[in-house]
C-alpha cells in the first residue's frame, strides 16, 4: 500500500529537509518508486535533489492554487526512481491566498488523488511552522515522521506539534499516525546527546527509531552540490545512517 509520510517539526534547524531529501533518495536507491513534495517556500528540498528553484516549471504553489494538475508538476531527478514536485518563494503567498477558500486544508489531499498508485512512497517536506501548509501536509498524509535535534531544547515545542496532530486527527484526518521520531545531529562524544536521547525515548517510546543521524561534514556539504548524501559520498557516516534509517522505515511498514 502506498505510504504518504509528512516530515514535520515546527522548530527550525532540526534536519527536517535533510531527512526528507535523504530518506527519499535512499528509498529510490532501494527501488521504491518515490515522490518528494517540497511544501516549504524555502525550496531547499527542491535544490537538494538537484532541481533549480528558479526554473519556470510548475510548482506545488500552482497545484495548490488549482492552476495545474499535480501530474504536470512532477519532475524527474538524477535518481531513476525519485521524482520531485518543486517549490519556490511563490509558495509563501499560498497561506494568505487560501485562507478564504473553501476546503483549504484539503487542497493537497485532493490533488494527490490524481496520482493514484504511481508511487510506493510520497514524502512531504513541510515548512517549520504550524500554519496552513503544514496542516495541508498532515491532512494529506497517512503518518508523520518527526526529526529531533540532539540539543538541550530538543523537546521544546513538541507539545504544540502534538496538539496540532491531535486537532488534525479530530477534525480533518482521523487516520493520521505517528510514523516515528528520529534523532538528528547526534554527537556520541557528548553527554548531552545521550541525555537528550533518553528524554526523547521517554516521550516517544518505541516510536523512536534506533538509528540516529550523526553530525557529519558530508551531510552539511551535499546540499550545496544539489545532491543527496548517497550521491555525494555514500561511504560517509551520514549516508550509512540514512540508509539504515530507510531500512527501519521500510521494515516498520
Amino acid at each position: 500500500m502506498q505510504r504518504i509520510i509528512c516530515i514535520a517539526n515546527q522548530k527550525g534547524g532540526v534536519g527536517k529537509t535533510t531527512t526528507t531529501v535523504n530518506l527519499a533518495s535512499c528509498l529510490a536507491a532501494m527501488e521504491k518508486r518515490t515522490l518528494l513534495i517540497d511544501l516549504d517556500p524555502q525550496g531547499n528540498s527542491t535544490s537538494g535533489v538537484g532541481l533549480n528553484k528558479n526554473e519556470s516549471y510548475p510548482t506545488i504553489y500552482q497545484v495548490l492554487m488549482g492552476e495545474v494538475n499535480i501530474i504536470k508538476a512532477i519532475c524527474s531527478t538524477e535518481l531513476k526512481k525519485l521524482s520531485c514536485i518543486p517549490s519556490n518563494a511563490n509558495l509563501t503567498g499560498a497561506e494568505i491566498e487560501l485562507i478564504t477558500e473553501e476546503n483549504r486544508e484539503f487542497r493537497l489531499k485532493k490533488s494527490l488523488e490524481s496520482i493514484g498508485d504511481n508511487f510506493d512512497f510520497i514524502l512531504i517536506d513541510s515548512p517549520p511552522s504550524l500554519g496552513l501548509l503544514t496542516v495541508n501536509a498532515l491532512t494529506a498524509a497517512r503518518s508523520i515522521l518527526i526529526p529531533i535535534q540532539s540539543e538541550y531544547y530538543a523537546l521544546e515545542g513538541l507539545s504544540a506539534l502534538m496538539e496540532t496532530i491531535g486537532r488534525v486527527r479530530e477534525n480533518l484526518n482521523p487516520s493520521l499516525e505517528i510514523e516515528g521520531a528520529v534523532l538528528t545531529m547526534f554527537d556520541s562524544r557528548t553527554r548531552l546527546s545521550a541525555q537528550v536521547s533518553e528524554e526523547v525515548k521517554k516521550f516517544f517510546g518505541e516510536k523512536l527509531y534506533e538509528t540516529v543521524i550523526p553530525r557529519n561534514v558530508q551531510l552539511s556539504e551535499a546540499p550545496s552540490f544539489g545532491k543527496p548524501i548517497i550521491l555525494y559520498d555514500i561511504r560517509s557516516s551520514g549516508a550509512q545512517a540514512y540508509l539504515n534509517l530507510t531500512k527501519e522505515l521500510v521494515t516498520r511498514g
